[in-house]
């Protein structure tokens, strides 16, 4: 296999003379898959499409979730951003409101694109979509960051999980925000060791985040875990661009989140049965919407 660790994927590219991740994640996917460049892309580009949809939807448009707990807060989101003007700035708005939009679409039974789970499914898209206005950056470039962020999820996949059930909500927006922080980097121009700083960071911010869906619905605490998580990419990727290293190497952080996730206790890896899902209000909730 050509690289299956962030360190290896660094020393392919070291060696193969290349400067972004994205090459690297195609020549690997190229022998994988034995689809062609343009086809990668592609499909790449039809992904990201989607992404835009779903981060979009919400704002102008009524989505009623299943649970009806999330149901046009993006929309609140936005209207505030634009009306009042948010403390975090308008950049940051715009992307917290993209990524609740992505987990009301998600939670209404809409089309999104898991990135990489369902419950995870608005920090990518609300990161890359952001960022990427601000930068004024090519489809081309956009393309690029999303296969960067596609091999750093995969590198996590192989080597750990992504699975609120198997390592809690950190496996799950952690490894969305690791994967948008490198897009981010990318984005950016930063250096492919930057944006594995970056991802390192991003990861090691929730370590320890616990899975706890309110009625076992992915609505909340999970679209505000979302929006946060998208802020935590793009600050992660700010610290790593500026040259803020983490003393913990990437595949360490990677390995440490799989260990935590593995000693969470049953009742934080998505059962609904702790956390705030355990709460006496989160409960009543359960009994309005189930009947029991």
């Amino acid at each position: 296999m050509m690289y299956q660790t962030g360190a290896q994927l660094l020393e392919y590219m070291k060696q193969n003379e290349m400067t972004k991740i994205s090459e690297a994640v195609l020549a690997k996917e190229m022998l994988l898959t034995g689809k062609s460049e343009e086809e990668i892309r592609s499909r790449t580009a039809e992904h990201y499409a989607v992404m835009k949809q779903s981060a979009a939807r919400a704002l102008t448009e009524k989505v009623e979730t299943v649970g009806g707990m999330i149901s046009g807060d993006s929309r609140k989101m936005e209207d505030y951003r634009k009306t009042s003007g948010s403390l975090c700035g308008d950049t940051i708005a715009r992307a917290m409101a993209r990524a609740l939009s992505c987990s009301e679409v998600n939670a209404s039974m809409g089309r999104i694109c898991a990135a990489p789970t369902a419950g995870a499914c608005g920090i990518l898209p609300a990161a890359v979509i952001t960022v990427s206005e601000e930068l004024n950056a090519s489809p081309d470039e956009v393309i690029d960051a999303m296969i960067a962020a596609a091999g750093v999820g995969a590198i996590i996949t192989e080597n750990a999980t992504v699975s609120g059930a198997e390592g809690g909500c950190q496996a799950e927006c952690g490894t969305a925000a690791a994967m948008a922080a490198a897009a981010v980097v990318q984005l950016r121009g930063g250096s492919a060791d930057a944006a594995l700083c970056a991802a390192g960071i991003a990861l090691e911010n929730i370590l320890g985040l616990v899975c706890d869906p309110i009625a076992g619905i992915v609505e909340a605490p999970c679209a505000k875990r979302n929006a946060s998580g998208t802020v935590n990419a793009i600050l992660s990727a700010d610290l790593a661009l500026a040259g803020i290293r983490s003393d913990v190497p990437f595949d360490e952080v990677v390995d440490a989140m799989y260990r935590v996730g593995r000693a969470l206790p049953t009742s934080l890896r998505e059962t609904a049965l702790g956390g705030v899902a355990a709460a006496p209000s989160a409960k009543e909730i359960s009994r309005r919407i189930f009947g029991r």
